[in-house]
Order: structure tokens, then C-alpha cells, then sequence
């Protein structure tokens, strides 16, 4: 597969103009094709070795967060079945969905920010398609080997060599897969009830379909279609476009610096040849995960990920030339001009950001550990007892957010000497939705209006906990 490009790209204007992201150039091979395999030739360098480590500790992340205790239950548990979130001290309940939404718009501007500010660095280093398709490779690599045995491999006809290489590799995405969505579900399931009651046979119908779910698409996604996801399926490589402008940080080739491109050997002088400091040798298209060539300009297939600057690095080092051919750089810079941060567009995603993420630490702070919700009887708006008291029926739903049972207590602010009709000391266990229908009377005397506001007061037996509901007392005067 020849990814060289035939005629030499043209210099950058030295008039800065917004970012124009184009496909790359048609070649002999169609990229989309999942019969035509990209085989990715492994580098190293430092945006290699800092994708590397960014990818394990996320991934250390990942598989350890579920198996950390906090008292009796694990520290991040989405508990489904019971409308739960528990997230280490924090229990979040469907009346606290807010935050979820909250926390969908922080990463949404987030994106847009970081997008605006460093390119599609999500994508190259954080990703998880990215770090599960470069885990896969690692395995490829260490089974197979290095991109021209397994292009030899691949082509070789079927023996008992490339039989149990292949065997192992699949057997070895596959495990990688398994443990993934075993991991997955660990956070909607009880991790330990459910590795024991997977590997018995004991769990439920529902746990062997999803893990067999999510491990068809974890081996299909990072071992099948790795760039095809990258290319047609991901929805950010077709909008980034939008947050892209003259000062965004890409990876990008210096054209007046490289070209005109061409072979030479290492004694021999590029400028007397009339070569550019590219010697052409295209391993910045070999290492690339999603098959382009960046010597062609920016291209929605690119990643941000720096393996080419990596390649490209190492070439020039052994050509004594100087490095950044290839470099994290803007289009200002390669136009010959001077990138300007602090520009609206990054001020303005970045002082939405702030704000969302103020929204969400006050209403994360705001979250009370216990609640009271108060229902009217709506069939009835008051009605007059034997003793002609003014009688008004109420439903109150008491939610303990906490992890311990409490004892709380009932009143009602508002009103004077008013009746209570129900229990007015609860027990409500841990988790617990405690509903309890009570009527509340006032001798129309001390009434002076037909509607009176008033307020329902949860209060525990200790006053460390409170909650307040305002409701109204209708009184039909």
C-alpha cells in the first residue's frame, strides 16, 4: 500500500485566513475499504510515550474504580435497579439529575474549548477508541510483529506458523474485550457478585447478553475497524471543523521548509540537489494510525496524536538536520506569523465553561442529604371537621439520602396553633422513600386570607439534617 504523495505540496500563503480542513488526496487505495488494512509501523518518542502513559493510567482507572471499597459498597456503583448513582460520598438520586445534565454541557464545552485551543487531542491521546485500538496493536505487535512480518504474515498462505499467531492474537483481543466489558458492567453491577456469578453460571440471562455485547464491540471497534470508526462513524471529525481557526494548535508539516521533497543520502548537500529537508521515505504515513499523509496539509482524518512528529523527529536526528519538519504548530505560524492565544472564540468557550462548572460545584454543594416533598390532595381542596376546624390533606414523601437509618420529626411553619393528624416522629430507613399521608387543622378564626402559605419542616431527632417544602393551607374563607 503506497501512501507517497506524487507532486510536491505548495508553499503556505503568507496571508493568515481561517483554517480550511480538506480530505486528504485520492491514492490507489480506498482507506474506507476495510479489505484495504492500514499496518501501522510502531515509533517512539515523546508525544509516543505520552500517549502511552496517558492511555494506561486511564485504563488503570478504568479497571481499578470499581473495586474500590467505600464502607459497605463500592465506591462507584450506578445502581440502576434501586435509581441510584453512588460516586465515593456522594449518592445522587433521580431528583438530582440536574448534575448529570450539568455534566454533559461541561464536557460538551470542554471539548469546544480544548478542540479551539489544542486541536483533537481528545481524540489522539484520551479517546477510548484510540487507547483500546493502540492496545490492540501493542498485542499485534508483540504476537505478529513489526509492520512488514505482518504484512508478510498476512500474505504468506495458511501454515501452522500463521495459525497460532493468529489464533493468539484474536484470543488475546478477545480476553482484552471480556475484561472490558466485565469492567464496563462492574459499574452498574456489584463487582464482586459479579465476577463470582459470572464464572458459576449463577448470574442473571441479562449480564451474559451485554457481556457478550460489549466484548463483540470492543474486539470489533479496536481490532476490526480501528480508522473506519475515526473516518465515517465518529460525529467530531465532521464538526471540528467549526471550532478550528488560524491559531489552533495541529500537527503540521512545514512545506517550506520540506519541499521540494526527494531522496539523498546523508553526505550529500539537499540545497545543491535542490531538495527540500523531506527525504520523502514516508514513514510519517507508515506510523500513522489513520493512514493519511500529512505532508498533503490538515485533514479531518488526523487525530492529533504525534506519532508522524515522532517518525519524523527521528529521521531528521539520523540526517543531522534540524527537528519540527513535522510539529504541534498553527496555520498562523506555518504562514510565517506569530499565533495569538487569548482570541474571543477561546475566551468565550472558556468563560461558558467556567460558569458550568461554577453551576455544578454550587449545586453539587447544595445537594441536602435528606429531602421532603409535599403533594396536595387534589380531590379535595379543604373540608370542615366536626369540631369546625379548617382540615387540609397532604401527602409527604421523606427521602434519606444518607447511608445510615434516621428518626425525624414533623412540623409545620405558617400556621397557628394548628393540628396534626398522622406520625410526626418517623423512622426512615438508609435509601429509603418514606410516604406518609397527614392532614393538618386551624380553627378558621386564626385564619385571615383563604390561601396562607406555609412551610413543612423535616428536621432528625439530632438537628444535624433538615429539609423545608413551602405548600399552601387553603381555607376558603
Amino acid at each position: 500500500m503506497d501512501h507517497r504523495n506524487e507532486n510536491a505540496v505548495k508553499p503556505h500563503s503568507a496571508e493568515a485566513k481561517p483554517i480550511q480542513i480538506q480530505p486528504a488526496r485520492p491514492g490507489k487505495v480506498d482507506r474506507g475499504n476495510p479489505r484495504n488494512r492500514i499496518y501501522v509501523r510502531k515509533t517512539d518518542g515523546i508525544w509516543t510515550q505520552l500517549r502511552r502513559r496517558m492511555g494506561w493510567v486511564m485504563m488503570a482507572l478504568f479497571l481499578l474504580l470499581p473495586w474500590l471499597p467505600w464502607g459497605e459498597r463500592q465506591a462507584v456503583l450506578f445502581d440502576l435497579a434501586e435509581r441510584k448513582f453512588h460516586v465515593f460520598a456522594l449518592t445522587i438520586w433521580p431528583q438530582d439529575l440536574i448534575l448529570l445534565a450539568l455534566l454533559f454541557m461541561i464536557a460538551a464545552f470542554a471539548l469546544f474549548f480544548f478542540t479551539t485551543f489544542l486541536g483533537r487531542v481528545w481524540c489522539g491521546y484520551m479517546c477510548p477508541q484510540s487507547v483500546w485500538t493502540f492496545i490492540f496493536i501493542w498485542f499485534e505487535e508483540r504476537i505478529e510483529g513489526p509492520r512488514n512480518k505482518r504484512m508478510k504474515l498476512d500474505q504468506a498462505p495458511w501454515d501452522g506458523n500463521k495459525l497460532w499467531r493468529k489464533s493468539a492474537k484474536h484470543g488475546a483481543w478477545l480476553g482484552v474485550a471480556l475484561i472490558t466489558a466485565l469492567t464496563f458492567l462492574s459499574y452498574f453491577y456489584p463487582s464482586r457478585e459479579l465476577y463470582l456469578d459470572f464464572f458459576t453460571g449463577q448470574a442473571p440471562g441479562v449480564i451474559y447478553f451485554w457481556t457478550l455485547f460489549f466484548t463483540l464491540c470492543t474486539y470489533g471497534n479496536a481490532g476490526w475497524m480501528r480508522e473506519i470508526m475515526c473516518l465515517h462513524m465518529c460525529p467530531y471529525a465532521r464538526f471540528q471543523s467549526a471550532m478550528f481557526d488560524s491559531d489552533t494548535f495541529i500537527v503540521g508539516y512545514n512545506t517550506d521548509r520540506g519541499e521540494t521533497r526527494g531522496p539523498r543520502g546523508r553526505k550529500q548537500d539537499p540545497k545543491a540537489m535542490g531538495l527540500g529537508d523531506c527525504i520523502d521515505c514516508s514513514l510519517c504515513v507508515q506510523v500513522c494510525p489513520t493512514g493519511i499523509d500529512i505532508r498533503n496539509g490538515l485533514q479531518y482524518e488526523c487525530i492529533n496524536c504525534g506519532a508522524c512528529i515522532d517518525a519524523c523527529d527521528d529521521v531528521m536526528a539520523k540526517m543531522g538536520y534540524q527537528k519540527g519538519l513535522i510539529s504541534y504548530t498553527t496555520e498562523r505560524q506555518l504562514d510565517g506569523g506569530h499565533s495569538q492565544v487569548a482570541r474571543p472564540k477561546l475566551l468565550g468557550y472558556g468563560a461558558v465553561l467556567g460558569v458550568m462548572v461554577a453551576g455544578f460545584i454550587v449545586t453539587l454543594m447544595s445537594l441536602a442529604p435528606v429531602q421532603i416533598d409535599v403533594l396536595r390532595d387534589r380531590n379535595q381542596l379543604f373540608r370542615e371537621t366536626r369540631d369546625g376546624l379548617v382540615e387540609n390533606v397532604y401527602t409527604l414523601r421523606l427521602l434519606n439520602k444518607t447511608e445510615q437509618p434516621q428518626v425525624f420529626n414533623l412540623a409545620v411553619e405558617g400556621l397557628p396553633e394548628y393540628q396534626w393528624s398522622g406520625e410526626q416522629t418517623v423512622s426512615v430507613a438508609a435509601g429509603e422513600v418514606f410516604t406518609l399521608p397527614v392532614s393538618v387543622a386551624v380553627d378558621p378564626f386564626h385564619l385571615k386570607q383563604a390561601m396562607t402559605d406555609i412551610t413543612f419542616v423535616l428536621s432528625s431527632q439530632d438537628g444535624s439534617l433538615n429539609s423545608t417544602q413551602e405548600s399552601r393551607f387553603i381555607s376558603g374563607l
